[in-house]
């Protein structure tokens, strides 16, 4: 009796040891399987992140460039416009108003224009428009010689507006003819802006 209880018991030992180990490799299986599944996901992040992060660099360093490039072009493009704005006031712009500043020049530049619309009596007056910082000298020119000469034919005013040449229309028009500095300016730098460019840039 005392053999069979003790078999029994050991019996039941053994069953529930082997039952213990079975289920404790179990388990650490399950734990090793569980840990290599996150190893796994976490390497994937990994790779994930510095693929993206390179993506991202990669992208920020062409932006750069891009910019750069942008801003070297825009900045030439400024250096260029200043050099030849520069060389026109220096070749155009100077000459001109030099020019426009002599009393003799400007009293021949007005008979020119004027008796090139041919103002006469039957013909609607032409309006013209002086600088006003010029009115002390022209004026008694304006009275004494073209007033006479074309007689009644002219409609002259000063206006600050002009700082050299004239404009000139006939009355009632509702357009001006320019001859001032500024439009003096604009056709001559037009004129030279190929020639400037070659001499200056070689294109």
């Amino acid at each position: 009796m005392q053999d069979k209880l003790q078999q029994l018991t050991e019996k039941l030992y053994n069953e529930g040891l082997s039952k213990g180990k079975e289920d404790a490799a179990k388990m650490l299986e399950d734990a090793r399987n569980e840990s290599e599944r996150i190893i796994a996901e976490a390497q994937q992040q990994k790779k994930e992140i510095l693929a993206q992060a390179d993506k991202e660099c990669s992208q920020l360093r062409e932006m750069a460039q891009s910019d750069i490039k942008t801003a070297s072009r825009q900045a030439l493009t400024q250096i260029r416009q200043d050099i030849e704005k520069a060389v026109k006031m220096e070749v155009v712009a100077s000459p001109v108003k030099e020019a426009l500043s002599s009393s003799e020049f400007m009293q021949s530049l007005i008979t020119t224009v004027v008796s090139a619309f041919s103002p006469d009596k039957e013909s609607s007056p032409l309006e013209v428009i002086l600088p006003q910082g010029k009115k002390a000298e022209l004026e008694s020119f304006v009275k004494d010689s073209l007033a006479k000469k074309f007689d009644g034919g002219l409609d002259v005013t000063f206006s600050k507006e002009i700082s050299g040449g004239l404009k000139v229309s006939r009355k009632g028009s509702g357009y001006f003819i320019d001859f001032t500095d500024n439009a003096f300016e604009q056709i001559i730098s037009e004129y030279l802006r190929p020639k400037t460019r070659k001499l200056i840039f070689g294109e």
